[in-house]
């Protein structure tokens, strides 16, 4: 991962490959942010203008590169947008500042050296700038020969897959004798460096990541950062009754597994659980997804991996919160033994479930899972799940939807989710919606009323969630896998959403600010 330093070097004697600055969408044109004074000085104040005739405007993700001035020791300037130009005495918006450095480290991919030289005003500005650098320098190249030397086939240089991550970036205008900044930088670290592992989760082919495979990577985890970990095997969730886990795998070569993780706090007050769907392969099962809805279904376990990922950074960060992941996994798979149309599956919980559909499997492991998590009756459980296209349909590609069984607790995990700079939207949970999902035959079907998809699931899962407990659902499943081109710090492919929304939440029920 990308090392950073807080640095109090001035821009023009840095040893560095480029100076980044930030760069505004001003009324009349581009301005040049705080943090690069002594960068525009060097071109006589009319640093702007010279942006504005290279065709830079300030528009947020905007990269332009032009040479250095005389004296200066790094060689390049990258001029990275920032969008509009904030009001008067206001400073920029965190997510601005975070997605600038995000694209702006991804632009210096094959670097070994930036000094990022955007508005630092206090220790958040440092936090949010570094996790911008360090999400956005993220690359996942484990399968590219090309990658491990940075040459392609023929001994050339490569260009773009082959160029390793920025190297180091120091962050001008920093304090490192300042206790708040070095937090600062520290939080953004620990929780980077989980977010970039759950992306790489979610990125590696299922042959590699079957279920039995996840559990021995949050078996290693857990050891590393002192949590406490839980394997159940096939042989023990057929002992326990987990229907809707053994019922979701039963399909596939790879036996399902149930993961649970535990990072105690001495000091805790609360206890949180999060629940994650971990569907290492979804082929739909017996209800076959057609050709062209299966490529990225490696992506079906996001949640675990989010889940997996936010416990660690919880351990990492010492919160004074007791923390219990669950990762429910499996590989859905159509074979001779695989659950059909019309079988009915006993749940951990007792109820039964009449499955309609195998393609709505999500919702059968987690179920499982939070009845699990139910029975140590945790303060709040918030599941995780990339769980329907309905959600997809109703809110894109960038936007999860949270529902919840408290009006409050779902408007505080969305403002933990906004804080964070996951864009997230309150759903409602219509009670109209779980008629639809009757069975004459088991006490509920897994699929009811067609339109408002996102929401049927979501009422599916409150049916398991022990009686009392404070509980929300986060359907991640548009921008948990980004099929488009990068853009801020987001990357193609695995994207870690959900992972900064539930750190945020542990840290404020830590402090007693979270409802």
């Amino acid at each position: 991962m990308t090392a950073l330093t807080l640095s109090t070097a001035a821009a023009p004697g840095l040893r560095a490959d480029a100076i980044v600055i930030g760069v505004a969408k001003g009324a009349n044109g581009p301005s040049v942010a705080p943090g690069a004074e002594a960068v525009d000085k060097a071109y006589d104040g009319r640093l702007a203008g010279v942006l504005e005739t290279l065709g830079a405007s300030g528009a947020e993700g905007e990269v332009t590169k032009l040479p250095a001035p005389a004296g200066f020791k790094a060689p390049v300037v990258v001029a990275v947008g920032l969008g509009a130009e904030p009001e008067k005495d206001a400073g920029f918006d965190a997510e601005a500042l975070r997605r600038a450095a995000g694209a702006a480290a991804r632009a210096l991919a094959g670097a070994k050296k930036a000094a990022f030289a955007l508005p630092l005003a206090e220790a958040a500005d440092a936090g949010v700038v570094a996790e911008g650098v360090l999400l956005g320098a993220y690359s996942f190249d484990a399968y590219k020969e090309s990658a491990k030397d940075g040459k392609d086939t023929k001994g050339a240089r490569s260009k773009g897959n082959g160029k390793a991550p920025l190297a180091e970036a120091a962050l001008l205008g920093g304090k490192p004798r300042d206790k708040a900044f070095k937090a600062a930088v520290e939080r953004a670290a620990a929780v980077a460096e989980e977010l970039n592992r759950a992306r790489d989760l979610v990125n590696t082919p299922p042959n590699d990541l079957n279920p039995e495979a996840f559990a021995a990577v949050a078996q290693a985890a857990a050891k590393e950062h002192g949590i406490k970990v839980q394997v159940l095997d096939e042989k023990a969730l057929v002992k326990g009754g987990y229907g809707g886990i053994l019922g979701v795998g039963a399909g596939s070569a790879s036996g399902p597994r149930l993961v649970k993780l535990s990072y105690t706090s001495s000091k805790a007050k609360k206890s949180l659980a999060f629940v994650g769907k971990g569907i290492t392969y979804d082929s739909g099962g017996i209800s076959l997804k057609p050709a062209g809805h299966n490529e990225t279904m490696k992506c079906d376990m996001a949640g675990a991996a989010a889940v997996f990922a936010a416990v660690v950074a919880a351990a990492r960060l010492g919160l004074e919160v007791n923390v219990t992941g669950w990762l429910a996994l499996a590989e859905n798979m159509p074979s001779g033994s695989a659950t059909r149309p019309g079988d009915v599956l006993r749940m951990y919980s007792g109820k039964t479930v009449e499955v309609l559909n195998t393609d709505a499997e999500g919702r059968l492991v987690l179920a499982d899972a939070l009845w699990a998590a139910s029975q140590e009756k945790p303060d709040a459980i918030i599941d995780v799940a990339t769980l329907t296209g309905a959600m997809m349909l109703a809110l894109g590609s960038r936007t999860y939807g949270i529902m919840a069984n408290d009006d409050a607790f779902r408007a505080a995990v969305h403002e933990a989710a906004e804080e964070s700079g996951e864009p997230a939207w309150p759903m409602p949970l219509p009670e109209h919606l779980r008629k639809g999902m009757d069975s004459p035959t088991a006490d509920i079907a897994n699929m009811g009323e067609r339109m408002g998809g996102g929401l049927v699931a979501g009422l599916f899962l409150r049916e398991f969630v022990g009686e009392g407990i404070t509980w929300a659902h986060l359907d991640i499943a548009g921008p948990a896998f980004n099929e488009g081109g990068p853009f801020g710090y987001t990357p193609k492919g695995g994207t870690g959403t959900a992972v900064r929304t539930l750190v945020r939440v542990a840290e404020q029920v830590a402090l007693g600010d979270l409802g």
